[in-house]
């Protein structure tokens, strides 16, 4: 039966890649061939502290494969075609050094990093792989760039694999994520075999509307946990191999020789090596890499406060008045204060105004300054609102972009300005930080409201000679340029990727921002009330994202406390909070930085709990969701990540007094019987070793 599911899927799989990218059905296509050998219900071994610290093991187990893949002349883990020859396949036709090893910490924090140089004997083609291995978190990464270093135009480059390779795990499981529709089941965590038969993931149109590129694939053998960072049209397959799993991974459409002087990269592929076939091992180990060698040191936990949203008329004076009078305990607790779209002239609604990115004089007669004065005054960020890639006609950027060839991309009414242009990505970043620094603008908040992929397409047509991918390929890569030009403008600015909520989310992103709004699920209805089964989503939405990042946010909503409890994160926003609830939960974001553990799975289900732990060895918490259609009134919690013969102590912050006092193995184990009779709830258990 099961070789049956595998024939299905991959004859769906197919279907889907002749399909129009971008498009609802091959959407449905993808989500139900993978969910053909796929399951969302299930749970998980427990585990010890002991066996979430990397092991020396796993160090040389990655410090080997890195060597043996990266680190070669004869065997490289990545593959590309220059004109009709493979690489893997000639080989001696490229001349191959690497380059010495750099200080830990001297190009990426605490690793160590690599050029290996390839020359080919018969074009002036130069390709170089920059390398980092990550010791101590046994953690490798790569990128692969092509350079044509010669005066005419290069053989076409073709598929061309940052990931093309085995790991040797014996036969494996894959853990992955849906990727934000946006739905109620945005980012619901998936467990697949791996078969013979190629499972495909791929983003749609240019976005992660399918799945995410993360994958944790545990094997009997070994496991590994490979994620991609390529904001753009990512491709990644696994499939059953002789020794392990079979790994390819690139940008999913590119073929096209390089002009004079040009050069492309591939996407980033790393790899995070652990021993267990536990996939909370490999859940924990890479958040831990995440957090210490990825995320920016601007990133931290963060409350913000919405002033206006996308349809607020208020003026300069009225947002300083309401900054100015907001009680002391909820600014104690405020990061930011956060203005969305609309901000600068547009005509009917918001969204045809952008590319105005000067504020709207009628309302805004001196800027925005005032504004973020009076924020700074209160010792508070500003979080402002853009988005630079989409323009409409008759804007200050339209105005500008079409002087210039190849700066504006035109479909419908919707216009990509064209980071693919060296000379269009230019001008974007220092306009844009020319208005973060006016504005007064610590935190910029970065949209992406429609697919880029037909564009892309299009300008490869009109203003690259029909090379395949060449605009897509170069956009990615000056957008991480851009995004990296605006920190280095504004000092210890802090980067929001929203996307239509997370439709943007890689270790590239991750390595420049983090999403505090991560679905528009959450996005209210047109009469400013909410769906129906928002805070489950939300609860869900949590139980799969954090296996992956470390950092999140959304609304936390504040009728009821069952409400409030459901959007408990590292990053909240929220809009007119009641102050008495605001600085509740301080201390439980605080644990969510540190190891995650999903407990019980319930979906959106209301008939069901849903629980999950977050913290370290020596102090966390669990959160139980008792849904408002479940029937009983008990809850078994079994913790994860304890020492087992420690003994630590459990509280529930709703009772006073102390739960229990037992060992780590006790509780790791039988765990602690709770009543919860009020339903819904949201029980939040402590615990503390003593």
């Amino acid at each position: 039966m099961r070789i049956i599911l595998c024939l299905i899927q991959a004859m769906l799989l197919l279907v889907s890649s002749f399909s129009v990218y971008d498009s609802n059905f091959k959407f449905e296509v993808d989500r139900r061939a993978i969910g053909l050998t796929s399951q969302t219900d299930f749970g998980f071994d427990g585990i010890a502290a002991e066996a979430l610290a990397v092991s020396a093991k796993e160090k040389e187990k990655c410090r080997g494969w890195y060597e043996e893949n990266i680190l070669t002349a004869t065997n490289p883990a990545y593959n590309f075609k220059v004109g009709s020859e493979q690489l893997a396949k000639h080989i001696e036709d490229w001349e191959i050094a690497v380059g010495p090893e750099s200080e830990e910490g001297e190009v990426r924090p605490h690793g160590k990093t690599s050029v290996i140089t390839l020359k080919h004997r018969k074009s002036p083609l130069i390709a170089y792989v920059e390398s980092t291995i990550y010791e101590d978190y046994a953690t490798c990464e790569w990128t692969v760039y092509i350079k044509n270093t010669g005066e005419k135009e290069s053989p076409a480059i073709r598929n061309f694999y940052a990931a093309d390779c085995v790991i040797d795990t014996g036969k494996a499981e894959a853990y992955f994520s849906k990727g934000s529709d946006p739905a109620c089941d945005d980012f619901e965590l998936m467990r697949s075999p791996v078969s013979l038969t190629e499972m495909v993931f791929n983003a749609n149109g240019g976005r992660s509307e399918s799945f995410l590129p993360y994958f944790n694939i545990c094997g009997k053998d070994l496991s590994a946990l490979v994620s991609v960072g390529w904001t753009g049209q990512w491709y990644v397959s696994l499939a059953a191999a002789k020794a392990g799993v079979r790994v390819r991974a690139k940008q999913e459409f590119f073929s096209a020789p390089l002009l004079a002087d040009e050069e492309i990269r591939s996407p980033l592929v790393t790899v995070s090596f652990f021993g267990s076939s536990n996939p909370l091992e490999g859940f924990n180990q890479f958040r831990s890499f995440e957090r210490d060698c990825v995320y920016p040191a601007s990133i931290k936990t963060l409350n913000g406060y919405v002033i206006a949203n996308e349809f607020s008329k208020k003026t300069c004076d009225e947002l300083i008045d309401e900054v100015n009078s907001i009680d002391d305990d909820v600014i104690a607790g405020t990061d930011y204060f956060w203005m969305d779209a609309g901000w600068y002239e547009y005509n009917e609604g918001w969204y045809d105004g952008v590319g105005n990115w000067t504020p709207d004089r009628s309302r805004f007669p001196d800027g925005l300054k005032p504004l973020s004065d009076a924020m700074a005054a209160r010792d508070k960020k500003f979080l402002l609102w853009y988005e630079p890639e989409r323009v409409r006609e008759n804007t200050v950027l339209y105005n500008e972009g079409i002087r210039h060839e190849g700066w504006i991309v035109q479909i419908g009414d919707n216009l990509l300005w064209n980071l693919g242009n060296d000379e269009a990505c230019r001008y974007l970043s220092e306009y844009i930080a020319a208005s973060l620094r006016e504005n007064g603008v610590s935190m910029y908040r970065q949209d992406f409201n429609f697919c880029p992929l037909e564009y892309w397409n299009k300008a490869d047509k009109e203003f690259c000679g029909k090379r395949k991918g060449i605009t897509e390929n170069h956009y990615v890569s000056n957008l991480y340029a851009y995004l990296d030009y605006l920190m280095d403008a504004v000092d210890g600015l802090v980067i929001d990727n929203c996307a239509s909520g997370g439709k943007r989310l890689d270790i590239e992103m991750t390595r420049r921002s983090l999403p505090l709004w991560r679905s528009d699920y959450n996005c209210g209805n047109e009469d400013g009330t909410v769906k129906e089964d928002v805070l489950e989503a939300t609860q869900s939405m949590t139980y799969g994202l954090s296996c992956w990042l470390v950092y999140s946010g959304t609304n936390r909503y504040f009728h009821s406390e069952y409400a409030s409890r459901s959007a408990i994160l590292t990053d909240q926003s929220v809009y007119m909070p009641a102050p008495s609830e605001y600085n509740a939960y301080a201390d439980i974001s605080r644990y969510m930085t540190g190891n995650y553990f999903p407990l019980t799975y319930g979906g959106t289900n209301r008939s069901r709990f849903l629980a999950m732990q977050f913290g370290s060895g020596d102090e966390g918490a669990a959160v139980i969701y008792k849904r408002e259609k479940v029937k009983e009134n008990s809850y078994t919690l079994v913790l994860n990540g304890l020492e087992p013969e420690r003994i630590y102590r459990v509280t529930d912050i709703d009772s006073p007094g102390v739960l229990c006092e037992k060992t780590g193995e006790e509780l790791m184990t039988g765990g602690i019987n709770l009543t919860i009779s009020d339903t819904p709830k949201a029980a939040v258990i402590k615990y503390s070793g003593l």
